[in-house]
């Protein structure tokens, strides 16, 4: 199941809470634990969309749905590995949110995709990294196909900024009203 949704109207943010809605219902209507794994670097603008995002995230989510990857401590290529065998090591029944930033066509970039099943971080840069998610959420920052290190330096923030604040919202707004259906019961 994938959705594509534009991450740059005022109204993105509800629509990557349906799309976020039909995929946690349908994949495991109760998870032991949520947790949103927010994959990039700030040192490079393009691929601080993760980062962004996982900032955002601490001040709106509930304190039950953990965070890794913020702009304080990043989860990149150097760290994945290391924080998802902590993640296996410290919950039981994890189901993961992975958010990343991705490089596409002319006509996506501001797109935001929501998909099940992992993302594969450090593809848009030709890296092999361990695949990361349940369920995946990613930003298109910019054109892909060429120079990608330099494209994803040169990306404008606010098209950055833009994506992540759509994201974290649409996140928060699904996970909210999920938890309080979990809570009663409610989930389908």
């Amino acid at each position: 199941m994938e959705f594509k949704v534009p991450g740059q109207k005022p109204n993105s943010c509800f629509k990557i809470k349906e799309a976020l809605d039909k995929i946690l219902i349908r994949d495991r209507p109760y998870p032991d634990q949520i947790i949103v794994a927010c994959i990039g670097t700030d040192r490079s603008t393009g691929d601080s969309l993760g980062p962004l995002t996982g900032t955002h995230l601490l001040s709106l989510l509930p304190r039950e749905v953990k965070v890794k990857g913020t702009l304080e401590f990043p989860v990149h290529a150097t760290n994945l590995k290391g924080t998802v065998d902590e993640i296996k090591r410290n919950f039981t029944n994890p189901y993961i949110i992975a958010i990343d930033a991705c490089l596409g066509k002319i006509e996506s970039v501001g797109k935001v995709t929501v998909k099940e099943g992992p993302v594969k971080p450090g593809s848009g840069v030709n890296k092999e990294l361990e695949p990361v998610g349940d369920c995946h959420i990613t930003g298109i920052v910019n054109v892909g196909g060429f120079f990608e290190y330099m494209v994803l330096q040169n990306t404008r923030l606010y098209n950055v900024i833009t994506l992540s604040k759509s994201i974290s919202r649409g996140i928060n707004l699904s996970l909210k009203d999920y938890l309080k259906k979990a809570q009663y019961n409610t989930v389908p």
